[in-house]
């Protein structure tokens, strides 16, 4: 069949990608900017169009022919995200009916209790369930609770909670049941959706075998990682709010990320059914159990083999070209800050350097900076510096590197960043390594930024002064790296 995947550069569009061509599908993927998928493995095997479920007339090209398509986008982290993706979806289902898609596959959250007051992250996936189960498309709702896999939001929170607190003080709903599902069995029902009979118009409940409270979950999480047991006290406390911002400063998710998670766990989100079962059969062996998608989530971490992870996804993207300061720029005032050093050591070992930057290995120059800007952006509801990277050796364009983005990488020549750290304009971080005449190299670093308003020219002007010591000791010190590497 010809497969249509929105949110093919998120958490589960980008795992479920190479699964489809796998199985002898054809694949068509929707991205804003296709540059986000050039560098991803399977890019060379799927087709690749631009479009924004948020425009209307973009969309027609990307349906055309499609036998299946995949609602696979969110909206979390903007303010406004219930009515991003209710548009997504109204948008998502018309292009889909008029193209005339023979099926509609959406995963979604847990349908919220009837007697309780649904969280605005339950409330939005139960909409968009409801808009797609609509369009006169036959859709198949996947409605999944908590996913555990390497690289997921709900993963790495429940990871760093508890690596991080060998004793906490932890909200009620830590007491909640949940079923949570391995992304693997996730990604099962997705590609076995595609031979769903035509007459299949409905939710599905899907999760693991494990039925478990977060705080059986963070005490098995701890076993398998080979912990000791965790110390835990609920309180009444703890809002969700403050539980917001409290996951936010110790686990690399951010409070506006951190905050629908948590709400959406104050209740209660155990399926009721297993009828999918029916139509696509579980993997063989049966479904994974928690301890065993905990050990293969944290064997991919160990072994640098995180496919995609949740800050892959990112809202829409600042404008990037033309990149402020190139000629055919012509915009306001743009600052910069220029760096350049004669390495002595070839363009292969200094490209390593510049292309290991971020995560583990740090910036290379005054940490304690680094770390402060990162807890500073932290507070005010920014990314901060806990995202870190997603492979400790390779990027790729589009995925997230600490708070910067991936905006460009040449291989051995150009790595360009985007900040996406809480700033008063825009900000890039360009490195490049060039040859020289005597087999030596030469790296030249570029930082750039376009300032808002007034506090945006404050901003600089306070930062300045800084820059020897950070930007300086980072061109001097990559260079000190590469020439004494092996």
């Amino acid at each position: 069949m010809r497969c249509l995947v929105t949110g093919a550069t998120g958490y589960i569009g980008g795992r479920l990608t190479p699964l489809l061509l796998a199985d002898g599908h054809t694949v068509r993927c929707l991205a804003r900017k296709a540059v986000r998928l050039r560098d991803v493995p399977w890019a060379s095997a799927a087709e690749i169009v631009e479009g924004d479920l948020s425009r209307p007339d973009t969309l027609p090209a990307a349906f055309a022919d499609v036998d299946v398509a995949y609602f696979l986008v969110h909206s979390l982290g903007r303010s406004d995200f219930e009515e991003a993706d209710r548009t997504a979806a109204t948008n998502f289902a018309a292009a889909a009916r008029a193209a005339g898609v023979r099926r509609i596959v959406y995963l979604g959250g847990p349908l919220p209790a009837t007697d309780a007051v649904p969280s605005p992250h339950l409330r939005s996936r139960a909409e968009v369930g409801r808009i797609l189960l609509g369009s006169g498309v036959p859709t198949a709702v996947l409605r999944a609770a908590v996913i555990i896999g390497s690289g997921s939001a709900s993963f790495e929170m429940l990871r760093y909670l508890t690596e991080r607190l060998p004793a906490m003080i932890t909200p009620r709903w830590v007491r909640n049941r949940i079923q949570p599902i391995a992304v693997r069995d996730v990604l099962n029902y997705l590609v076995g959706c595609t031979a769903l009979p035509a007459e299949v118009n409905r939710g599905f409940d899907i999760g693991g075998p494990d039925v478990l409270t977060f705080r059986e979950m963070m005490q098995r999480y701890a076993r398998v990682a080979g912990l000791r047991r965790r110390i835990i006290v609920p309180v009444r406390a703890l809002t969700p709010s403050l539980s917001s911002h409290w996951v936010g400063l110790i686990t690399p998710v951010p409070n506006a990320i951190a905050r629908p998670l948590v709400e959406s766990l104050i209740q209660e989100a155990v399926a009721d059914e297993h009828d999918i079962a029916r139509y696509v059969p579980d993997p063989p062996g049966g479904l994974t159990g928690f301890d065993d998608a905990v050990a293969l989530a944290l064997a991919k971490v160990r072994d640098a083999q995180v496919e995609t992870r949740w800050s892959n996804a990112s809202g829409p993207d600042a404008p990037a070209e033309p990149l402020p300061t190139d000629p055919k720029w012509s915009g306001g005032t743009a600052y910069t800050d220029v760096r350049e050093r004669v390495v002595d050591a070839s363009p292969a070992a200094l490209w390593r350097v510049v292309e290991g930057v971020g995560g583990e290995h740090g910036w290379y120059s005054f940490p304690l900076a680094w770390s402060i800007r990162g807890w500073l952006d932290r507070l005010v509801g920014g990314v901060g510096l806990r995202r870190g990277r997603r492979d400790p050796h390779r990027l790729q364009v589009g995925e997230a590197l600490d708070f910067w983005r991936v905006e460009e990488i040449v291989p051995g020549e150009l790595l360009r960043l985007r900040a996406e750290m809480r700033l008063p304009g825009r900000a890039w971080l360009e490195m490049r390594v060039l040859p020289t005449d005597d087999g030596r190299s030469r790296y030249q670093q570029r930082a750039v930024f376009l300032p808002r308003g007034l506090s945006g020219h404050a901003y600089w002007g306070s930062v300045a002064p800084f820059h020897a010591v950070v930007f300086g000791g980072m061109a001097r010190n990559i260079a000190r790296n590469a020439e004494q590497a092996p």
